[in-house]
């Protein structure tokens, strides 16, 4: 039997940080590149679903103005 948990009775481990942008040339043009950094006490907590090098999809919910980084699932 599964167990269901309420969002309101988990513990969210958060921390501060920025969206950078680092530029970078390719073929002689200029590209925008995109980078959030997590902070350490976020990545290194038990709960955090990410390793290194893991595939991900980053989507947009435009609605709520979030963005969500979802692990790729690996195809059995």
């Amino acid at each position: 039997m599964n167990e269901v948990i309420q969002l309101s009775d988990t513990k969210m481990i958060e921390g501060k940080s920025k969206l950078m942008n680092r530029p970078s040339k390719s073929k002689g043009k200029l590209y925008d590149k995109y980078f959030v950094y997590i902070p350490s006490e976020v990545a290194r907590d038990s709960a955090f679903p990410f390793k290194h090098e893991d595939e991900v999809n980053v989507k947009i919910d435009s609605k709520n103005g979030r963005l969500i980084i979802e692990k790729v699932s690996s195809s059995p």
